[in-house]
């Protein structure tokens, strides 16, 4: 993997006198070495050949240095300032020096490190509105992402497949077992066959653009106050001109790795609900439980690289029982739970939203049921932002036909991709109801109809007490709704009066959640 000699270089940007400062801290992946020096960074190419990366000359590091500063001032330009060369002087190497090059360095600006996201999440400060931002953001990064229709689809899967066979099998024995890493890529080359149509049909819908490539927590921080997305894939155009779902996808890995599943729910939830394709990604959860598959082996092998790379035997073993950790979960996303379609019903202030968000992580594929809220649906149809408040005729009948109709539709599309569905609205109609469980009976899906309610006092309660809120519901909307013929409910009936956690532990029991 090292093909040339770097030990002098590294000698060299280890040395405070370097860079004028009291102090340098080191930080060695499989692929660099970042040297933190006062307020900046400086980031190292190694020298090293992976079957996916090639930083084995120096044409290259210089090449893939300038290309990264560029790259990643799409989404940070606040940390990438300039590449900087080291040059052979005659009293020895020096930063930027007249001689002749030896190497080249990534200059940064550092960031407060607490604030990556890795940290955020052991330490439980990941936030639901942070990681709203973040859906967010990525939403925002992909609608501008230059579309390639030159890479992805179904031949493109089946390369990553290859490649994440190849190298897990550098690793075999050592830190894989063989037949765990046969029967992986067997069944990802099974699911890669099974949706080659769909991929297809996204690389031309426009979808497979350059992307982060790289999009997990450790290459996201807080700046600011706000997500900032940093250390993009520069090296490979194969790697970063990808399925923006395959990009997702590495977040979304690896909240579930973490055990953080609610999160990534919320995050894929909000980015499909706020980007500008909303609906029309949803063929493509299709193709997701074989794309987070896929990630959990990348980082997987990666992993098994680092542990390698590493100079303490204690850092070795972690890093290699880490990989193991994500060899396994590469193995249960390639072979999800079935498709399920919950309906919660109920009048405004009956607690379905909040409800629907709770559940939502626990059923289905990974990262759990995408959920259909008549309320942003709405809003998204009206063309306005989500706690904009909408005019009256915009909850006219044909507008509210319409929204019940896209639920259905979004639903349909969603569940023919084995993704489990929360359809969360009033329903107050008899037929809104029967033609959500006829859907499901369509395509042979379980269906648990919910009918949520409390007394009249308290739901005026709740609507008055209500903060930002997609919801227009006021106590009027709520006193017409309750005049409505609402025929013969034949949900199962939760009442939510108790609280939240007694109405969420009847539901659970009603679908039979965990």
């Amino acid at each position: 993997m090292i093909v040339a000699d770097q030990s002098e270089t590294i000698a060299f940007l280890s040395r405070p006198e370097t860079f004028g400062v009291g102090e340098v801290r080191r930080i060695d992946t499989h692929a660099s070495c970042v040297f933190l020096a006062g307020p900046k960074a400086y980031k190292l190419k190694r020298a090293v050949l992976f079957p996916y990366l090639d930083f084995s000359t120096l044409e290259r590091r210089r090449k893939f240095c300038i290309a990264e500063v560029a790259i990643n001032r799409r989404t940070a330009p606040q940390i990438y300032e300039r590449v900087a060369a080291i040059t052979r002087e005659k009293s020895g190497l020096a930063l930027d020096g007249a001689g002749a090059p030896v190497d080249y360095l990534v200059v940064m600006n550092r960031f407060d490190e607490a604030g990556l996201f890795d940290r955020l999440s052991e330490t439980g400060a990941l936030t639901d509105e942070l990681m709203l931002a973040l859906a967010d953001e990525i939403a925002g990064f992909h609608d501008a992402a230059e579309r390639r229709f030159d890479f992805g689809g179904f031949p493109a899967m089946v390369e990553v497949i290859a490649g994440n066979g190849e190298s897990l099998a550098r690793h075999a024995g050592a830190a894989f077992e063989e037949q765990a890493i046969s029967e992986l890529i067997s069944r990802s080359q099974a699911a890669a066959a099974r949706n080659g149509a769909v991929l297809d049909a996204r690389k031309r819908g426009g979808f497979v653009r350059r992307c982060h490539g790289d999009l997990h927590l450790r290459n996201i921080c807080l700046y600011e106050g706000r997500p900032l997305l940093f250390d993009a894939i520069e090296f490979s155009d194969p790697i970063a001109c990808i399925d923006v779902l395959y990009d997702l996808a590495f977040l979304l890995m690896d909240l579930e790795h973490r055990g953080l599943r609610r999160l990534g729910n919320l995050v894929f939830n909000r980015y499909v609900a706020r980007g500008k394709d909303g609906p029309a990604q949803l063929p493509g959860l299709a193709a997701l439980p074989l794309f987070l598959s896929c990630r959990a082996a990348v980082r997987a092998h990666v992993g098994a690289d680092a542990a390698l790379a590493q100079s303490h035997e204690a850092a070795k073993a972690r890093l290699f029982a880490e990989s193991r950790r994500y060899l396994d979960l590469a193995a249960r996303l390639i072979a999800p739970p079935p498709a399920r379609l919950v309906a919660i019903g109920g009048l405004s202030g009956t607690g379905k939203s909040t409800l629907a968000r709770a559940l939502a992580g626990e059923i289905g594929p990974a990262p759990g049921a995408l959920v259909l809220r008549s309320d942003t649906i709405r809003k998204r149809i009206w063309g306005a932002e989500e706690f904009t408040p909408l005019p009256e005729e915009a909850y006219a009948e044909p507008m509210t036909k319409r929204v019940y109709g896209a639920i259905r539709e979004q639903a349909e599309t969603a569940l023919a991709a084995g993704h489990a569905v929360i359809a969360d609205a009033v329903h107050a109609r008899a037929e809104e109801r029967q033609a959500l469980q006829s859907l499901a009976a369509k395509l042979s899906v379980p269906f648990a109809g919910l009918w949520l309610e409390a007394s009249p006092a308290t739901l005026e309660h709740r609507i008055r007490d209500r903060g930002r809120d997609a919801s227009d519901a006021t106590v009027e909307v709520l006193r017409r709704q309750m005049a409505l013929p609402l025929g013969e409910i034949s949900w199962r009936r939760i009442d939510t009066a108790g609280g939240f956690d007694a109405a969420l532990a009847g539901v659970r029991d009603a679908i039979g959640a965990p």
